[in-house]
């Protein structure tokens, strides 16, 4: 299942049933598991761990060298889980320093185009579109949607099942369960369609609305309106997400000073 034409360094560890075609290129420190297609023009370099099932489409470039002047060569890592798949024209960076890692999950789907930066972890079952732009040390939850051209700048993280529009960017967290859009970006409203795709309920939609209001659309601080939050909505596991969610937040959240 490995194509003649295909330079696999013979390092490499490579999983069963997996197809590697003409033309891929695969460095020694690699690990591949079971079930992988690797297209070809695939660039997979050294420190690249891959899990099984995933899919690679032409000239993606897995493991790249950090693009942070702060890597000094360091023997770094990309860790990615079960099936994943990498469109066209894909670069995810793996860590800057070797005791960190550059993370995706399983079950995510990137569009052609896409760059995720170095030590930036990702979740499960994403989908990011047409060149989105991920900077370094970003966390992505769970479920959630970038549409095409977003830019999340370095640092910035994004909560589960929330949905980023087209052409938005942001430097501050995104909070779980919401759309973000516009530039500067905002507060679209709660993400509903998702969050009915996941079978939430009604009432848990309104608990999750209310907090928000509270949070976008109050007079007070958003740490007042964590408080109002505990004080008025009722609690369940996705309003205790929104407030550990904000109460972590380095950066502060989009939409607010």
């Amino acid at each position: 299942m490995i194509s003649e034409k295909a330079e696999v360094s013979t390092k490499a560890k490579i999983g069963k049933n997996v197809t590697i075609y003409p033309f891929a290129y695969i460095e020694d420190d690699v690990e591949i598991g079971d079930d992988c297609v690797i297209y070809p023009y695939v660039s997979i370099m050294n420190g690249t761990r891959m899990g099984v099932g995933n899919k690679v489409f032409q000239n993606t470039v897995l493991g790249a060298v950090p693009q942070d002047f702060n890597y000094k060569g360091d023997a770094s890592k990309l860790i990615i889980g079960d099936g994943n798949v990498f469109r066209e024209n894909v670069v995810i960076n793996r860590a800057t320093f070797a005791d960190g890692q550059t993370v995706i999950g399983n079950r995510n789907f990137l569009m052609e185009g896409v760059h995720v930066s170095h030590d930036t972890k990702i979740g499960h079952v994403n989908v990011f579109g047409y060149g989105t732009k991920i900077g370094g040390d970003c966390i992505i939850g769970d479920r959630v949607i970038f549409s095409s051209g977003v830019i999340a700048n370095p640092g910035a993280r994004v909560g589960d099942a929330a949905m980023i529009q087209s052409g938005s960017r942001f430097s501050k967290d995104v909070p779980p369960f919401i759309v973000a859009t516009d530039n500067p970006v905002r507060y679209g409203g709660v993400n509903r369609v998702i969050l009915e795709n996941y079978k939430v309920s009604e009432k848990i939609i309104a608990h999750i609305a209310n907090a928000y209001r509270l949070v976008f659309h109050g007079q007070t601080s958003v740490f007042d309106a964590v408080l109002q939050i505990e004080q008025q909505v009722p609690d369940g596991s996705e309003v205790r997400k929104i407030i550990d969610f904000i109460r972590s937040t380095k950066l502060g959240i989009i939409g607010k000073i």
